[in-house]
């Protein structure tokens, strides 16, 4: 991708609806051009779908936290299962290192935030964990409204 092809996706990230008139004004390029740019961009794979961000998801909860979680033996995948239960649980991945899963939690105030960490260290196969509070994100790819 070169530097117009990086600039029409960082606009289609925080809009994909944006009609292709307006992203050629804002790039100052034809309307021709946006349109073969897009085009080619999905035909590689670099582009590969388009998605709703619902105004619940775009704005901040007001605690969020990264958990790493430590599993006993080869019960990973149980655990993994067991997280995506969690409403809290925003997203999970797996890691190597110390940490077995890392997870990162929304939550609506601290005393929700300390009754889903009581939860987690209930599910069966995790052996301790370790929560750090979210003060800001200077900077993320995610969609913002």
């Amino acid at each position: 991708m070169d530097d117009l092809d990086q600039a029409l996706v960082t606009l289609l990230r925080h809009d994909c609806r944006r009609p292709v008139s307006e992203l050629a004004v804002l790039l100052k390029v034809s309307r021709a051009t946006v349109r073969a740019r897009i085009d080619r961009l999905e035909r590689a794979g670099e582009i590969i779908g388009y998605t709703v961000v619902l105004r619940a998801d775009a704005q901040p909860a007001p605690v969020r936290a990264i958990t790493l979680i430590a599993v006993e033996g080869r019960r990973a995948g149980d655990v993994i299962d067991a997280l995506k239960g969690f409403a809290e649980i925003t997203s999970v991945h797996t890691t190597v290192g110390r940490w077995d899963i890392i997870v990162e939690v929304s939550a609506g105030s601290l005393p929700e935030l300390d009754e889903m960490l009581r939860r987690v260290r209930l599910v069966p196969g995790v052996t301790t964990s370790e929560t750090h509070l979210l003060l800001a994100t200077p900077r993320s790819a995610r969609a913002r409204l």
